[in-house]
């Protein structure tokens, strides 16, 4: 009996193989398609969805990240993967418009937009934190020890008791910010009459390994009444006056301008190494504390890259002392060419000739052509104002790779629509490698080729190009773009 139920649990088994046809599992990854997707993915609590397509470049380069991210995530959240090329309806059906798009699906329901870190570790910390519950119940002091003895931050509620409306805010908010945030509570006011709460409140525990003489490693929410009052509070003392910046959490520390000494940094591994540079940092930046300027430590050879490439500092030495940049949320770059000092007395200099406005900034660019002859005006960083940037011209401008393949297939199409548009006097169409040069902030290039119409008198507003590649699609954007200008001016092409 148990042999024949054996071989009948393989023949059913078969048998849906068969009729999934596109579900398999190829390493860690689940692949998933139409037949399958709803079937298999309320299988799984927890699940981390990439739509993809086989010939994007971004999609080529996530793949290994997320495949060792899926074997670090196995048996807690499940990774999968669909082809949009193959499998139109299911990416048609989750508003998939772009590659590669990832989702985090609950019990098979779409429940959020995934929006965290690319990398294997990035994605690994940012899952990890999907599961389990929003936030820990703590029953007693050695379970808020545990807990606020963690390489991240820890954030904590002490409320009155399990029928507190704070409480309910509070785990309210641990769901929506528990990918961003570790959250515990507890009944137990008691627990933190220690850091001088006696009431219904909360405290931000920030990580112990970035204790420092200079600021509170705890900070007391006395007046909790709200998600929005919480979000404030995170926001505002989270990262402390000298936060260690990551793949990870970059893009919201250079949310402003953000001054970083790049260096040895290893938590891991040397602590005391680690902090004897960044005290030296918090020293000199307690005295620029309110002045619009963050500051932040990170690890050299993680940023080397981005160092070399981006601020045109050598590393390839390797030295002890750190490499100080600063970056604004405008996207100007600045860096630090005196070398570092112990006494901070260089880092000082440096930051009084910043707010002085008398550093020079580091602009990657390749020459400025001697002269443009070609229906497609050709820009580099340095001549990007001139052309781009004329007040009373809508600029369409192509950011490029030398290297893309569908670049160069659409060049001949994009000289047509110049040409098309020479005699238009209010209209120049331009180009710009997008590898070669800095590409100001305000456009977002995540790949190429990517196209943007600078508007006249709308230049902080471009606005993003994302029709088909004919000469009519782009002809037909910029007449639909005319006829709703703001301006109320109806120019024709």
């Amino acid at each position: 009996m148990a042999t024949s139920a054996r071989q009948l649990l393989a023949v059913v088994s078969c048998f849906f193989g068969l009729f999934a046809g596109s579900a398999s599992s190829r390493g860690d990854v689940l692949t998933l398609g139409d037949a399958d997707f709803d079937y298999l993915a309320t299988e799984h609590d927890t699940m981390l969805v990439k739509f993809y397509a086989p010939w994007c470049g971004h999609c080529k380069k996530l793949a290994p990240e997320f495949e060792k991210a899926a074997g670090k995530l196995k048996g807690s959240v499940q990774l999968a993967k669909v082809d949009c090329t193959a499998q139109g309806d299911t990416c048609s059906r989750f508003g998939v418009s772009g590659y590669p798009t990832l989702k985090i699906f609950r019990n098979g329901r779409d429940w959020a937009s995934y929006d965290g870190p690319r990398s294997a570790d990035g994605i690994f910390e940012y899952m990890s934190k999907q599961t389990g519950p929003d936030s820990l119940r703590l029953l007693n002091g050695d379970d808020l020890q545990n807990f606020i003895r963690h390489y991240d931050g820890s954030i904590v509620g002490l409320f009155s008791g399990e029928d507190s409306s704070g409480l309910a805010d509070f785990l309210k908010a641990a769901a929506l910010l528990r990918d961003q945030f570790r959250f515990a509570h507890t009944t137990r006011t008691e627990l933190a009459q220690p850091y001088g709460l006696r009431t219904e409140g909360v405290l931000l525990f920030r990580p112990p390994r970035l204790a420092n003489p200079f600021e509170d490693g705890v900070v007391v929410l006395r007046d909790f009444g709200s998600i929005p009052s919480l979000r404030r509070f995170l926001r505002d003392n989270v990262f402390g006056l000298c936060p260690h910046m990551t793949f990870e959490n970059k893009d919201r520390l250079r949310a402003g301008d953000l001054l970083t000494a790049f260096y040895h940094v290893d938590y891991q591994h040397n602590v005391a190494g680690t902090n004897y540079w960044r005290n030296r940092v918090m020293k000199v930046a307690s005295g620029y504390v309110g002045r619009g300027l963050s500051f932040s430590v990170a690890n050299l050879v993680d940023f080397r890259a981005e160092l070399e490439d981006e601020f045109g500092v050598g590393t390839a030495d390797g030295g002890e002392l750190p490499v100080v940049t600063i970056r604004t949320k405008a996207g100007h770059k600045f860096a630090m060419r005196e070398e570092f000092t112990r006494d901070g007395a260089s880092l000082a200099r440096f930051l009084e000739h910043y707010f002085a406005r008398r550093l020079k900034r580091y602009i990657k660019s390749e020459p400025v052509p001697d002269r443009n002859v070609g229906a497609v005006q050709a820009v580099v960083a340095e001549s990007f104002d001139a052309v781009v940037n004329q007040p009373d011209k809508d600029v369409l401008v192509l950011f490029y790779s030398p290297s893309c393949s569908h670049c160069k297939k659409m060049e001949p199409v994009y000289v047509d629509l110049a040409e098309t548009l020479a005699a238009d006097g209010n209209m120049v169409v331009a180009k710009m490698n997008a590898v070669g040069n800095d590409v100001p902030a305000v456009y977002n290039v995540q790949g190429y080729p990517t196209i943007y119409l600078a508007p006249a008198g709308k230049k902080d507003e471009p606005v993003l190009y994302q029709g088909g590649r004919e000469l009519r699609d782009y002809l037909g954007f910029l007449r639909r773009w005319r006829r709703a200008d703001s301006s109320g001016i109806k120019r024709e092409l």
